[in-house]
């Protein structure tokens, strides 16, 4: 759709594109299709993002937000699922989120693009080349135009070049993909629960978790490219693969190695079952080795944007962080503590670094069911695909094994690594691992993939509304429940995978194989006399996609050459 009507496109010489309100002091709103160079939806014609702008509508250049989502508008944005409107004539209306709302008032652009094949866009969903072509034309060095298709040029010359990338989940692995592009204009990133490494994402050392269907992201796909991105969308499967090895494709879309410009704040729940904090963990240790400036919240809670964890000081904090990288404020926000952690539901604190310095502490099993520094026998499991890690807890479908009630607390951090030396009855295996803190407590709703916040039925402001996009949003409290157990970290993999994950190999039935990885990373303390328990599993079915093929096997644990490695120190005070 055209943004503006044909008679008032004639009357404007200008190449920017002004709304109707910016005669009334109110933001300028408009949408630019920015050509990415590509024709992914083999239609003849350069694929074009569209990029909807909000924009203070007087005074000079500024910096821009930028938000690169594909859910604009088949799944919303934030809390309360907001989707993008627009007017008749097709002008932006409602941007969801607080940005524009309480940074355009403070001389900032916001661009909310519809990653392509979504939405207003055409092409296919290629989201990290979709965000950097907006960058790109933020900076002059792409094209844009004031309708999908044809229409006049638009320049961006409003823009002072410099942007800050932000967003959940998937708008989150977006700005960590475009920063590891070295992208020239992209200052700063501000991931919230995001994705660094895709293959850890969708593949657990090397056992797939879901059917090649049901990994990519065509549920996103305007009517348009459901239909011309098919072959786009198979070529992207079979380069995935479907045997769980890590091959070139996987290579291809794992950020952590590459090098960074732009500063990180990133945010992540250690209770998300969504994207899992080894993702926040293994991004934050290549950051930290590579020197980029840093700066994480780091909460109980689960798939949750901290705006609904700390809603005020959430607020300052980007407001302080956007105003240092997008317009050199030197406001000393990341001389301040690296991190903000939350160490029991409602209880934060501000500490230098994470994860702290712990003493590693190696325990095994053994057949008796007790947990301590040696192990020994076995431990016979049936894989039961149809039941999860939560099932295994309470002694369904798994081994379960439980040290001695600790005589004081104590803090674990960062990320356990086990050790697993198993045979099986099939010539493919999926092990699973979980460790669970074991005792009475009151716990933040996270099991089974809960959220652990609740809304209310009132509302607090952050910024100007406008017509039809209103500043105010549901508050949030926290979702507590009570709880005899809590699973803290957990891990899976194809035993087939125990030499290499860029090679499986199919089992010899009756042989002992030995596989380490690393389960995700926590930061929990466990209190005195609670019990800390090892389970060792099959397939867990909170993780894995039931259409998947079970291979069904019975496995036998070698209890003495099976481990579970943590870190621990005394809890903070």
């Amino acid at each position: 759709m055209r943004l503006l009507l044909g008679l008032l496109a004639a009357l404007i010489a200008t190449t920017t594109l002004p709304s109707a309100a910016s005669a009334t002091g109110n933001p300028v709103r408009e949408t630019a299709w920015v050509e990415t160079g590509t024709d992914h939806d083999h239609d003849g014609k350069p694929d074009r993002v569209a990029a909807d702008v909000v924009r203070p509508a007087t005074g000079g250049r500024v910096p821009v937000i930028l938000d690169v989502s594909p859910y604009y508008a088949c799944c919303g944005r934030g809390n309360e699922s907001q989707k993008k409107t627009y007017a008749p004539d097709g002008t932006p209306e409602q941007f969801p989120l607080f940005y524009d709302n309480y940074f355009v008032p403070r001389g900032y652009a916001v661009v909310l693009a519809d990653v392509g094949g979504t939405n207003r866009s055409s092409g296919c969903f290629d989201d990290v080349a979709n965000g950097n072509a907006v960058v790109n034309w933020l900076n002059g060095r792409a094209k844009a135009f004031d309708a999908p298709e044809g229409g006049r040029p638009v320049q961006a010359d409003w823009a002072t070049g410099d942007v800050g990338a932000i967003g959940k989940s998937q708008d989150g692995a977006t700005a960590i993909g475009m920063a590891a592009s070295g992208l020239p204009g992209l200052k700063t990133i501000v991931p919230i629960e995001g994705v660094a490494d895709n293959y850890a994402q969708l593949i657990a050392n090397g056992a797939p978790l879901a059917t090649p269907e049901h990994t990519g992201s065509a549920f996103t796909y305007n009517d348009r490219a459901a239909e011309l991105c098919k072959p786009f969308e198979a070529d992207l499967k079979a380069r995935m693969g479907t045997n769980g090895d890590y091959n070139a494709y996987w290579r291809s879309v794992n950020y952590m190695p590459r090098p960074v410009r732009a500063s990180v704040l990133i945010a992540q729940g250690f209770g998300d079952g969504a994207v899992a904090p080894n993702q926040f963990a293994a991004y934050w240790d290549a950051l930290g080795r590579a020197g980029v400036p840093r700066k994480a919240w780091l909460s109980q809670a689960g798939h949750v944007d901290p705006f609904d964890l700390q809603r005020a000081r959430w607020v300052e904090t980007l407001g302080r962080w956007f105003d240092r990288w997008l317009k050199g404020v030197r406001n000393g926000v990341e001389h301040e503590p690296a991190v903000h952690l939350e160490t029991a539901p409602d209880r934060w604190t501000d500490v230098r670094s994470w994860p702290p310095a712990t003493t590693p502490v190696t325990v095994r099993a053994s057949a008796d069911g007790g947990l301590g520094p040696r192990g020994s026998g076995t431990a016979t499991v049936v894989d039961d695909p149809a039941v999860g890690r939560e099932d295994w807890a309470a002694g369904v479908s798994a081994a379960r094994f439980t040290g001695a009630p600790s005589t004081s607390a104590v803090r674990i951090a960062g990320s356990p690594s086990v050790t697993i030396t198993a045979s099986a009855d099939q010539t493919a295996a999926r092990i699973g691992v979980a460790l669970v803190d074991y005792g009475p407590a009151e716990v933040r709703t996270t099991a089974n993939y809960g959220s652990g916040i609740k809304n209310l039925t009132t509302t607090s402001c952050w910024g100007v509304s406008f017509p039809g996009d209103s500043a105010c949003f549901l508050d949030t409290a926290t979702d507590l429940v009570g709880a005899d157990h809590q699973i803290v970290a957990y891990g899976s993999a194809d035993l087939g995978h125990h030499a290499s994950l860029r090679h499986g190999e199919p089992l010899v039935p009756g042989r002992a194989y030995t596989m380490t990885f690393t389960l995700t990373a926590l930061d929990h303390v466990v209190p005195a006399g609670h019990r800390l328990g090892l389970l060792l599993g099959g397939t867990d079915g909170l993780l894995f996609d039931p259409d998947l093929p079970a291979p069904g096997a019975t496995l036998t644990f070698d209890l003495a050459r099976t481990s579970l490695t943590l870190g621990l120190t005394k809890p903070e005070h």
